[in-house]
């Protein structure tokens, strides 16, 4: 999915070391998640950055980029989570874009990939313009009758009631 990579893209991390700066130094460097396969080749590129130090203990003064690692706990200050790659791996495998991912995230604090994972494969609908769209596409496909054409729907009324049990997140639409 493009939104993934685009993500993992504009990922980078300032890396330098506790070391350095507790001797008052911000030596470092930026360095781009997606110029590296894997964790271990990330990990690898900042020992060499660091190499001047016998065992560093490295220090993410900084990262840039897609806020759905952030709000999947996966990087922050000070702490980038071995996890990261694998994690963006499965989203972009998966057939949702990281939007969908955020969507969730952003009305369930502290949930974790799985989980979202999990919730989005059940309860996801789509993306939508508004209530009253989303709910004509729910009467499209899910509604198992067909009601005649002179029956007219008041949607505006109808979208307001369906939506007690739904919920919208930046135009995606899922169960509640």
């Amino acid at each position: 999915m493009t939104n993934l990579q685009n993500c993992l893209d504009t990922a980078s991390i300032y890396v330098s070391t506790y070391a350095k700066y507790n001797n008052s130094s911000l030596y470092g460097k930026w360095l781009n998640l997606s110029d590296y396969s894997d964790y271990d080749e990330l990990l690898t590129a900042m020992y060499e950055l660091h190499s001047d130090e016998f065992e560093p203990e490295f220090m993410l003064q900084d990262y840039e980029g897609c806020s759905l690692f952030e709000k999947l706990g996966l990087i922050s200050e000070c702490h980038l989570s071995p996890e990261i790659y694998e994690i963006a791996e499965q989203i972009n495998d998966s057939e949702y874009d990281s939007e969908v991912f955020e969507a969730v995230l952003d009305n369930f604090m502290g949930i974790n990939f799985q989980s979202a994972y999990e919730y989005i494969n059940n309860f996801y609908y789509g993306e939508f313009a508004n209530d009253i769209e989303f709910v004509e596409y729910l009467y499209e496909n899910d509604i198992p009758f067909n009601l005649p054409s002179f029956v007219c729907i008041d949607w505006e009324t109808t979208a307001r009631n369906i939506m007690y049990d739904y919920f919208e997140s930046n135009g995606h639409y899922f169960k509640s």
